[in-house]
């Protein structure tokens, strides 16, 4: 099974590799470099504090981006320890510099998903689809830049999305 999804993965990677221009790389770079550290995420969170009517969905929105990192960050990716595809490439198909750490599941998505997950659940339609957007674009960022395979940020989008709904319950629960 995990052969079949293997060949999917690098199957993914290559037709996305195809589609590499300079314009949409520098998008892509772009996009991916928001999600680093989940700083977009964080930032956003900045008027929810200011605003006490927001307090609380801001710290909704801090406990999904530190239950997502606890998650995948330091427990799954320790315990699967997938090689990410960049380390598989020469020096000189690298796009962006090589992550240290291991592949599964994607950590941008993961926290992207978290936060949209959460917004999803608290905050008016409106704000949410640009969020949704950007978590979309981060998540297919890693993949574009052969940082992680598909079901790294598949699994990241899941992932991110159970922290998210998790964190809402929680806090609907205690805050209520």
């Amino acid at each position: 099974m995990f052969g079949r999804i293997q060949t999917v993965d690098n199957k993914v990677l290559y037709n996305i590799s195809r589609m590499h221009k300079p314009a949409l790389t520098k998008i892509m770079v772009a996009s991916s470099r928001l999600g680093n550290a989940g700083f977009v995420w964080w930032a956003i969170c900045i008027p929810f504090f200011v605003v006490p009517e927001w307090r609380k969905t801001g710290f909704n929105f801090v406990f999904a981006l530190c239950l997502a990192h606890l998650m995948g960050e330091i427990i799954i990716k320790h315990l699967v320890k997938r090689t990410r595809p960049c380390h598989l490439l020469e020096d000189e198909e690298q796009i962006i510099n090589k992550p240290r750490f291991y592949s599964f599941p994607s950590g941008h998505t993961t926290a992207s998903f978290a936060f949209a997950t959460t917004a999803l659940l608290r905050c008016q339609p409106a704000a949410c689809l640009p969020i949704l957007f950007l978590a979309f674009m981060i998540g297919f960022s890693r993949i574009y830049l052969r940082v992680h395979y598909l079901t790294d940020v598949v699994c990241g989008m899941l992932l991110g999305s159970t922290c998210g709904i998790i964190s809402v319950m929680l806090f609907n629960n205690v805050f209520s």
